[in-house]
């Protein structure tokens, strides 16, 4: 159930309401203060609940229930999009694209570095690079995993981007304690105790798509990490698995605007696993930019040929900086034609 409250309501009566339905009716309520209006969300069985009771109160205007079975991802509980701002003052969504780039896999330091001054120079805001990789084949490299870590570190402290790298397992939360973004891999989506522990740590969480996750159980999979008081959560479509065998995946860039009205959680579009072909990441990083995209995750690799995990996919840095020009000026063209539609 969600409670909008009048503007200008007076804060004594609000907590007094919120003490009322937490003391009578044993649920838990949520504030939410936006730009235009106080919403409180109550989580918990809100059956027994008195509609007329709760609209007699004089500073509540409204009263809705939900429906949807994940409550604080939730648009209707939080009306104001979400921003997750960090440390050194990079910001996703709030408006600006923000754009991670980087290898799948970071193979020596040399690379990292190289490849980290490039991306940086053609406007990428984060540096991604995988220090564990998740693999089909058992047989393929894994990653060079607290080496790889060390050298992401590294990386940073040349270049000052913050670094996104995926996490794989409960026992490597400590590992992960100084990166800037810790990523859920598609594979780990709805592993659910990693979620529960994730949701506990005061840190941004990238969560990817399952390969044949819905939008609502990807929202859902949002609502572990948020359940545990960890409201950064950032959402990242990466293609799904279909019938489709032209591209390694088939990007769902309809989930962007169904994301942006179901949910107030940033999102971001990865085209390079989605359609696992480096000739097609810059047309699917523009289409994500026109769909309202809060960024983009692009894989860029020095030598692609040779490249230890998806040289396929991976852009050279000289093909990134002609991608990374043409979203950022096609996204100042989007804000143009939003703006004169106000």
């Amino acid at each position: 159930m969600i409670i909008v409250l009048k503007p200008n309501a007076e804060k004594e009566k609000i907590l007094l309401l919120k003490n009322a339905l937490e003391e009578n009716y044993k649920v838990t309520v949520n504030t939410w203060v936006g730009v235009e209006s106080t919403v409180l969300g109550l989580i918990g069985d809100t059956t027994h609940i008195d509609e007329d009771w709760v609209y007699a109160q004089d500073v509540v205007e409204n009263v809705k229930r939900v429906q949807e079975p994940y409550k604080k991802a939730n648009r209707k509980f939080h009306p104001d999009n979400t921003v997750i701002e960090l440390p050194t003052g990079q910001k996703i969504g709030d408006g600006s694209l923000c754009i991670m780039a980087g290898p799948c896999s970071v193979e020596t330091e040399e690379q990292i570095n190289y490849v980290a001054q490039r991306v940086k120079e053609a406007g990428a805001t984060f540096l991604r690079g995988g220090a564990f990789k998740p693999r089909t084949s058992p047989y393929s490299f894994q990653g060079l995993k607290s080496e790889g870590l060390d050298l992401l570190k590294g990386a940073r402290k040349v270049t000052g981007l913050p670094i996104v790298t995926e996490i794989m397992r409960v026992s490597h939360i400590d590992m992960f304690e100084s990166v800037d973004i810790i990523q859920v891999g598609a594979r780990n989506m709805q592993n659910f105790e990693l979620l529960k522990e994730l949701g506990k740590i005061d840190k941004p969480i990238l969560l990817k798509r399952g390969l044949s996750s819905t939008i609502e159980e990807w929202l859902m999979s949002a609502e572990y990490i948020m359940a545990g008081g960890n409201n950064k959560v950032i959402l990242c479509e990466r293609g799904i698995r279909t019938y489709e065998t032209a591209t390694r995946n088939t990007l769902d860039l309809s989930a962007v605007p169904v994301i942006k009205k179901k949910s107030h959680l940033p999102v971001i579009v990865d085209p390079s696993h989605a359609t696992g072909k480096s000739s097609l990441v810059e047309q699917m990083s523009l289409a994500a930019v026109a769909a309202g995209a809060d960024g983009l995750m692009i894989e860029v690799h020095n030598d692609p040929k040779h490249a230890l995990s998806d040289g396929a996919q991976s852009l050279t840095p000289e093909q990134f900086d002609i991608v990374a020009k043409k979203v950022f000026a096609l996204k100042k063209a989007y804000d143009e034609i939003m703006r004169n539609e106000e």
